[in-house]
């Protein structure tokens, strides 16, 4: 198994080949507003599944009322 996930990780030199290809690709003044749009989407996603489980939650507490 472990085996299995040391091939699909990046190890030390491909992080940095990485790292290069995007530097290459967007520049260093870009890469901060790429950033920042990454984690406003976090975010949102984060919000969005926290609100989707309160939703669910309060519908079941009604249903639990409802029966009682």
């Amino acid at each position: 198994m472990e085996s299995i996930l040391a091939i699909g990780m990046p190890g030390g030199w491909e992080w940095i080949i990485i790292i290069l290809v995007v530097l290459i690709f967007f520049g260093a003044k870009k890469i901060p507003e790429l950033a920042r749009g990454l984690g406003r989407g976090i975010r949102e996603f984060k919000d969005a599944t926290k609100e989707i489980k309160k939703d669910i939650e309060d519908s079941s507490k009604i249903e639990g009322e409802n029966k009682a």
